[in-house]
């Protein structure tokens, strides 16, 4: 398994690939008639704030910056019940940049993000971003916008880790996460799940779960361990997370996939006994497309329900 940076996770070229693939599927479900489940103006006065980069110039309240004497100007917030927010939480631990023959773990976890922020923006529904590194020492955002160009942000955001909003960690995932949150929001946690104390963040995930939709989409990492038949008899392999290496033999090397495909399949288990939806994401990049974007779909319809 060799560290791979050096190309983009995801290019362009494949965002506007994935993007035809979406607005397809996506047509097969807005076409035609359908009934309003909501009542009302659609949209309901939230408050003021401080004008941030990225707001748009209609939402300035021009009044009521002339008491702050435009500085800051103060922005009006509406939130619409017909969108939701997404939230990604996105893995950028060591062991998503490993993978094989040019292929890397990350790159699974950048085509999650952008199928689910590509759906979002059919939807108008805002997106956002939310990394972590290894044992979740760093937490960094990028506030939800609506629009493809903040999509394509938050993929640079996600390879070059450039998120500009540090989250402060507190006691567990569950409080960090959610203390950053101001509304109830759909959060898919994107990751390989390779870390030691995996059952425990389930665990705290199951806490935010209560409040926000959570689920998980777990990026299959066997292909990662899939190596050439090595030809001598000990073979030295390092940990990119803690440094450590040691000596294993040739037929240990060879197990390794298999070990690792058991533990994601624990790692599932943990999960959904803690009432977490599980989404398995494998090699097929269209297959992962139509899964995730089914997957996303029903949750919306889940939550008008």
């Amino acid at each position: 398994m060799r560290v791979l940076i050096a190309k983009p996770l995801i290019d362009l070229a494949e965002v506007a690939e994935m993007e035809l693939l979406i607005l397809r599927r996506m047509r097969e479900y807005s076409m035609g008639e359908h009934a309003s489940v909501f009542k009302g103006s659609g949209f309901d006065f939230v408050g003021l704030r401080d004008w941030q980069p990225g707001d748009r110039p209609s939402s300035i309240d021009w009044p009521g910056s002339t008491f702050t004497n435009f500085t800051p100007l103060v922005v009006r917030e509406f939130e619409q019940h017909n969108t939701a927010t997404i939230v990604v939480l996105a893995d950028r631990s060591a062991s998503t940049r490993c993978g094989v023959e040019g292929v890397s773990i990350a790159s699974g976890v950048a085509r999650a993000i952008a199928t689910i922020g590509l759906s979002a923006v059919f939807c108008q529904d805002a997106f956002g971003l939310i990394t972590f590194d290894s044992g979740f020492e760093r937490l960094a955002a990028v506030r939800p916008r609506i629009g493809r160009n903040h999509v394509i942000y938050c993929l640079d955001a996600y390879q070059h880790g450039t998120a500009e909003v540090e989250v402060r960690p507190l006691a567990d995932l569950s409080l960090s996460v959610g203390g950053h949150l101001r509304k109830p929001c759909l959060i898919p946690v994107v990751s390989d799940f390779l870390f030691d104390d995996a059952r425990t963040v389930l665990q705290d995930l199951g806490r935010l779960n209560s409040r926000h939709d959570v689920f998980v989409a777990l990026v299959d990492a066997a292909f990662a361990f899939a190596l050439p038949e090595a030809p001598a008899g000990w073979i030295e392999v390092a940990d990119v997370e803690t440094g450590r290496s040691r000596l294993v033999s040739r037929a240990e090397l060879g197990r390794l996939v298999d070990r690792a495909r058991a533990w994601q399949d624990d790692v599932e288990r943990w999960a959904r006994e803690r009432d977490l939806d599980v989404l398995r994401l494998g090699a097929s990049t269209e297959d992962d497309v139509y899964a995730l974007l089914q997957f996303v779909i029903e949750r919306r319809l889940r939550k008008r329900s």
